[in-house]
């Protein structure tokens, strides 16, 4: 769903991380893009319930 998001948006890794940093939370470029890897990818990391629900707050103060 986050990448379906990112997509819809576009929104570039740069814009990621400020709306994340209005919602309070700290997220560097290397944990973002584990998010978008493939899931069988040794890095991946999937998408929790809190990271998606920060990020839609910050998308509410941002575009509010």
């Amino acid at each position: 769903m986050f990448r379906k998001l990112r997509i819809a948006l576009s929104l570039k890794d740069d814009d990621i991380i400020e709306i994340m940093k209005l919602a309070d939370m700290r997220i560097g470029k290397a944990e973002l893009g584990s998010f978008f890897r493939d899931p069988r990818h040794n890095n991946y990391r999937p998408c929790k319930d809190q990271f998606l629900r920060n990020f839609i707050r910050g998308l509410h103060i941002k575009h509010g």
